[in-house]
């Protein structure tokens, strides 16, 4: 709302600094900022306000190191975060751009899912919450909306360049003059197109057209789009909820994943940042820029009070977003063949639960008694069976996503 006020101020009346608003940088900045602000000063009202509603973790006892103290923790946290998002994109990103829409709807759209799951968990003493077909519904839905938008909306478009060689007078006898001189004279002629091309990593011409793999589907092929666009929000937004079982994991791992996308979305909105890398251009993608800096400060005003010893827990009302948020980003930059890595806490948390269960299931069909590959899962429960601290888990997991998130930048040249 703050874009259009200061836009219409500096044409109409060439108000002093209403200009800065037009840069997505100043504003980005702005949103953090805002989002910091909102998440630390204000959290500690919503705890207060979620002790006198006494909207308490039910905790029940695993065995694990210090858990039982944990009960009654203020928990559906996650109103904090979707707060600390929603008001600063509301105010500095331009509202009528697709790509802040889907986030908007997304963000929305899960948030209200993870809330009454917590609503039914803490008011109605029921510890399942939502049965499980409700949220995969909820997901499915969520991801025809997107991969629907995706295809179809007339603003999503990519960027193909094609290469006009003009004519140079004389060629100089030195290479590198020569070269330069060969670039300079070459035209680059471009189209803004509607495409299922994506970014296919670690490959030479790193572009991947969905319509060639779905080809077998004809003119339908957006269907499997579609299908991969439901698939990968369903399993990034579980994955998330998955994560979320010691303090500081979930809100830490998604500031690490968040700032990366930050990163893909600013090279992967600019012309020059993603001509000079040699990647795609998607134009109108910028502004996501300023989505993904409220969702950083979220994260890290979150971790104020979601750090060991936690004050409050962020519930499926903030898990079950974040994640679907992370898998709509990834995939409105077209980078979602980059979520196994970039995302790889929230895999390998998502697979060590499947490992568990498959194999649990499979040696008590066979000898007639389950066996376990991990002392417990999700993964970071092995370990504090192991009897490391959580503080020390969460950190050596915050590294490895470190790690991860370089390896994915790192793709913009490694092909």
């Amino acid at each position: 709302m703050l874009y259009y006020l200061f836009g219409y101020l500096d044409k109409h009346y060439d108000f002093i600094g209403a200009g800065v608003f037009k840069y997505i940088s100043f504003r980005a900045i702005a949103a953090l900022i805002m989002s910091l602000l909102i998440t630390s000063v204000y959290g500690r009202r919503v705890i207060n306000m979620l002790r006198v509603l006494q909207v308490g973790e039910s905790v029940r006892d695993l065995g694990l190191a210090g858990q039982m103290q944990k009960q009654g923790t203020p928990t559906m946290g996650g109103i904090i975060i979707l707060a600390g998002v929603l008001i600063p994109t509301l105010l500095f990103a331009q509202l009528d751009n697709v790509y802040i829409i889907l986030m908007m709807i997304s963000l929305i759209w899960l948030g209200i899912i993870g809330f009454i799951d917590d609503y039914i968990k803490v008011f109605r003493k029921n510890k399942e919450g939502l049965h499980g077909r409700f949220k995969v519904v909820g997901q499915v839905g969520l991801g025809l909306i997107v991969g629907l938008t995706l295809h179809f909306n007339d603003s999503v478009r990519i960027r193909e360049y094609s290469k006009q060689q003009l004519s140079i007078s004389a060629t100089p006898q030195d290479d590198f003059a020569r070269k330069l001189d060969n670039y300079a004279a070459t035209s680059f002629q471009y189209q803004d197109m509607k495409s299922l091309t994506t970014t296919l990593p670690f490959v030479k011409n790193n572009e991947l057209d969905y319509q060639s793999i779905f080809s077998f589907l004809g003119d339908y092929a957006w269907v499997g789009f579609v299908l991969l666009v439901i698939f990968v929000i369903t399993a990034v937004s579980n994955g998330a909820n998955i994560t979320d079982g010691i303090d500081g994991l979930a809100a830490g791992s998604s500031g690490i994943i968040v700032f990366t996308l930050g990163v893909l979305a600013y090279v992967s909105g600019n012309v020059i940042f993603s001509e000079y890398l040699g990647i795609m251009y998607i134009p109108k993608s910028g502004e996501l820029v300023i989505f993904c800096a409220a969702f950083l400060g979220s994260c890290v005003g979150f971790l104020w009070y979601n750090s060991f010893p936690a004050q409050v827990f962020m519930g499926d009302t903030g898990s079950l977003s974040i994640g679907g948020m992370i898998a709509v980003l990834a995939l409105s930059l077209r980078k979602e063949l980059l979520v196994p890595v970039l995302c790889g806490i929230f895999l390998i948390e998502n697979i060590s639960v499947m490992l568990q269960v498959s194999y649990f299931k499979y040696t008590k069909r066979k000898y007639g008694e389950g066996r376990r590959i991990f002392l417990m899962s999700p993964l970071h429960h092995h370990y504090q069976k192991l009897g490391y601290h959580e503080s020390k888990i969460v950190t050596r997991f915050w590294i490895v996503g470190i790690a991860l998130a370089a390896i994915t930048l790192g793709t913009l040249k490694l092909r």
